[in-house]
């Protein structure tokens, strides 16, 4: 899987955007701790700008920004033969992976949280879609030789749960990435963005309530009563 192909099965802005208020709403639950939280999600990143995140503990994240434009969303594998710290990118981001964005975003692509200390954007992947396309949008990248990479430049593994959205799917990571079973119908009531509940919420972690939540609640937009 690449870039291109994630491009396909990713959903429209609305649907994404929802899907990881989700993701963050339910991190906050598992993870009361914000630095051991693999997805977030600030609705107030700007005054114009709200951002998605994941980070996956080993080095791999990605970003994306919503805004009125649209959103423009960077991967970054560090294992990835693209990235711009590997022997292949000699210290570049690799050619061919920002072609194209269009001007509503070209500020991102000197953003400093998106980019080293010598102004190299750190990224193996970058898609973008504005309000007005059809699809989502890729630059023209040429892989190297793709033998033993199924996920050359990390999209796959790294936009997984934006591509399949169910339960399961992120039930199936929380269990591995916690090390805990998780409950499933309490992982639909929040991605529904249905308002939490104190059932829902010890149903996830009963070390937590509800009263808890209140700042994560309000970064990320989540819905209430």
């Amino acid at each position: 899987m690449t870039v291109y192909d994630v491009a396909r099965a990713l959903p429209g802005i609305e649907e994404l955007r929802d899907h990881s208020r989700g993701l963050a709403m339910l991190e906050a639950v598992l993870s009361p701790e914000w630095e051991d939280r693999s997805y977030s999600f600030d609705a107030h990143w700007s005054e114009t700008e709200q951002l998605a995140s994941m980070k996956d503990g080993s080095g791999g994240e990605y970003t994306i920004v919503l805004s009125a434009a649209g959103a423009f969303a960077r991967v970054f594998d560090h294992e990835s033969p693209l990235s711009p710290f590997g022997p292949l990118a000699d210290g570049q981001t690799w050619p061919g992976i920002l072609d194209g964005v269009p001007e509503a975003f070209r500020e991102y692509l000197t953003e400093p949280a998106f980019t080293d200390e010598d102004g190299v954007h750190v990224t193996t992947a970058c898609l973008w879609r504005e309000t007005t396309d059809p699809a989502w949008r890729t630059g023209p990248v040429e892989f190297p030789d793709l033998d033993g990479h199924e996920d050359p430049d990390g999209s796959g593994r790294l936009l997984h749960l934006l591509v399949d959205r169910s339960a399961e799917a992120y039930a199936e990571f929380a269990e591995d990435y916690y090390e805990q079973p998780v409950d499933l119908e309490a992982v639909r009531h929040v991605l529904a963005l249905r308002p939490l509940t104190p059932e829902v919420v010890a149903a996830l972690n009963p070390e937590v309530e509800l009263a808890d939540l209140a700042e994560d609640i309000a970064e990320i937009g989540y819905p209430t009563a």
